[in-house]
């Protein structure tokens, strides 16, 4: 098991270019490729053990893949293959629950699994929608575990409101909706990440955005026009250096060439409105708008409370955990029991991991209260949970921090020691 400890950090300036691209939108890059008939080219794939999972599932389903660092060219098979082993998702929700709405409406059977942190979270808020509509899927524990198994075949249409605003439960149902007999629509109460509906709107998928807030998707008649995209940089990566500049007394840090999308830069605006100064600087508007942030410390941060667009905070919570914890006054998060399901219960990791370092914290079923004071070092467990790792590796920017268990790293930020090294040691 693989350990690291920080050392203390004093102010700092930097420009940062080399943040992770952007997982979600990698990991649809080597999805949606395969609803095209040509070659999908894909610059600055992100290069991580989640994300290269999605990329070796699309060869096994019969993809052609030529890799020359992170540009990826992608040339689908005429008709998808049923593979002859399992489709290995690693540490992915995102790739397992993805494909699984994919793969239910193509012939064949398809088993998914993953790690064994994988295999121990819910499946249910994806299975159980895709078997009202047809699919045929079953798996541990009644279907909520993987492994699962996928006999794909022909959908039905449906009308589903969603009662779990989750990104990764309404891509599954576009997907498998793109396989259905007739137009099927889609809603949810707040909207999540639009990363599946812009990138296949962009590739010629007829899909539509009803007053009522339902999106009308028309099944294929056709396949869908390639990708020819630069992966941006991930916002959620680059917000943990966020944090680390606002927690630092006079740090600075411009992150570059992010997607700046309204769905992923939530945590920005918080931490804008804890006290950090915050900037957002938009380049252009094709696939996704991109631009730079720029945030800086700004003095000593005021505590928030957090209820809403919980949907947009998700992966980001963790390390707005530790600006709660440095912040005047007591932070409260609500309406956040996705928390619960996400690569660790994050929760209640991430309170444990506070308490060690001093910080008192109060848990509800639905999120938690963070008195703020002054994080101390202490040795932290990351529950195998790569957000939890790097947060409180920011978090030792303060006062110092082992972190046990850091391989998860690089399921999604392969480069991140290396960033933080031009912050501070890292042992």
């Amino acid at each position: 098991m693989k350990k690291m400890s920080v050392v203390p950090a004093s102010a700092f300036n930097l420009n940062c270019s080399t943040i992770a691209s952007d997982k979600s939108i990698s990991h649809r890059c080597a999805m949606f490729s395969l609803l095209s008939d040509q070659k999908s080219t894909i610059e600055n794939f992100l290069l991580g053990e989640d994300t290269l999972a999605s990329l070796n599932i699309a060869q096994q389903l019969g993809a052609t893949v030529t890799r020359n660092g992170s540009y990826v060219e992608i040339t689908p098979p005429k008709e998808l293959q049923e593979p002859s082993d399992v489709l290995d998702c690693g540490n992915a929700g995102t790739a397992i629950r993805l494909y699984v709405g994919l793969l239910s409406g193509i012939d064949g059977y398809f088993v998914l699994s993953g790690d064994k942190y994988l295999r121990a979270r819910p499946m249910k808020r994806v299975v159980n929608p895709l078997i009202s509509i047809g699919a045929k899927i079953d798996g541990r524990a009644n279907g909520n575990l993987a492994p699962l198994t996928v006999r794909g075949g022909a959908l039905e249409a449906f009308r589903y409101h969603s009662s779990i605003d989750s990104a990764q439960v309404k891509s599954a149902m576009i997907l498998s909706a793109l396989r259905a007999k007739e137009k099927s629509y889609y809603k949810e109460n707040l909207l999540s990440r639009d990363h599946t509906e812009r990138m296949l709107l962009g590739m010629g998928a007829e899909i539509s955005f009803l007053t009522d807030g339902y999106i009308e998707i028309m099944p294929l008649t056709s396949p869908l026009k390639p990708l020819n995209i630069r992966v941006p940089s991930d916002p959620s990566s680059g917000f943990f250096f966020a944090v680390a500049s606002a927690i630092i007394p006079n740090s600075t840090i411009l992150l570059e060439n992010l997607t700046l999308n309204k769905t992923r830069v939530e945590a920005y605006k918080i931490l804008q409105d804890m006290g950090a100064k915050v900037e957002f600087i938009q380049k252009e508007n094709i696939y996704e708008p991109i631009g730079d942030i720029r945030v800086s410390y700004n003095g000593k941060l005021s505590s928030v409370s957090v209820n809403s667009n919980i949907a947009w905070l998700i992966d980001e919570l963790p390390a707005l955990s530790i600006a709660m914890a440095m912040a005047k006054g007591t932070s409260k998060v609500s309406n956040a029991k996705e928390l619960r399901v996400k690569e660790s219960d994050r929760i209640s990791c991430v309170l444990e991991n506070l308490n060690r370092c001093g910080i008192e914290t109060k848990e509800y079923e639905d999120g938690y209260e963070i008195v703020g004071g002054v994080i101390h070092k202490a040795i932290i467990d990351s529950f195998g949970d790569h957000r939890i790792a790097m947060s409180f590796a920011i978090a030792g920017l303060v006062d110092g921090m082992d972190i046990e268990d850091i391989e998860c790293i690089e399921t999604s930020f392969p480069n991140f020691i290396e960033i933080l090294k031009e912050i501070t040691e890292v042992l």
